[in-house]
């Protein structure tokens, strides 16, 4: 079957928000003095905030979380930029008549921001964008996925989800559906191809050749 509905995640995907991710992490792990490393920084980019700060500090977690969404919140309009052709390929796909929503892991609020900042937010109605403030567990747990379909009446024969991230290729196989990693991953592109997403892009363009 044919595709009909493109997921998108958003962070890594369809915003380059890594430099505001990284200076997040740094700024807070700084402030709590837990030592870390580059490699730890790019680790700490997509899994939940709270999984991964209650992970360093069990006692702090939550506090943490809240100091970086407060500097994340602050430094972001500084930071955050769309990946080339994300303008041109929603547009196409909303021509295409095919179905789009976008399933992250960030809270709503925040991601509204970027969608704002960028005008994405024009592509998507309220309830085809599924936040973490929508689920009671995020990526890659497929309950996003899943109230995305639901939304958009799709099916999962039918259904593809686009991301940077190995939470977001398990959420798709969790939940039945194709996957499509992206090359411009933080983590590189053969780390991703390890998780066995169903297609790899170079671009977001060429999911318009996924549903010719």
């Amino acid at each position: 079957m044919s595709i009909k509905t493109i997921l998108f995640d958003l962070d890594g995907t369809l915003l380059d928000t890594n430099e505001l991710i990284r200076k997040s992490f740094v700024h807070t792990l700084s402030l709590y003095k837990i030592p870390y490393t580059e490699a730890d920084l790019t680790e700490y980019n997509g899994p939940p905030l709270l999984d991964t700060f209650t992970s360093l500090n069990p006692e702090k977690g939550e506090e943490m979380v809240k100091e970086y969404r407060r500097f994340n919140v602050e430094n972001h309009d500084h930071h955050v930029s769309l990946f080339p052709n994300a303008i041109e390929t929603l547009e196409a796909l909303k021509k295409a008549d095919i179905k789009t929503a976008i399933v992250t892991n960030k809270m709503r609020d925040v991601a509204k921001l970027g969608l704002g900042l960028t005008g994405i937010d024009t592509y998507f109605e309220p309830e085809e964008f599924i936040s973490l403030s929508d689920v009671s567990i995020g990526k890659p747990n497929p309950e996003g996925i899943l109230k995305a379909m639901e939304v958009l009446g799709s099916e999962p024969s039918s259904t593809v989800i686009v991301g940077d991230s190995y939470h977001d290729i398990e959420a798709g196989q969790n939940a039945g559906i194709k996957t499509v990693g992206v090359t411009w991953s933080e983590r590189g592109e053969e780390f991703l191809r390890s998780f066995k997403p169903t297609y790899m892009i170079r671009d977001l363009y060429e999911l318009l050749h996924l549903i010719e």
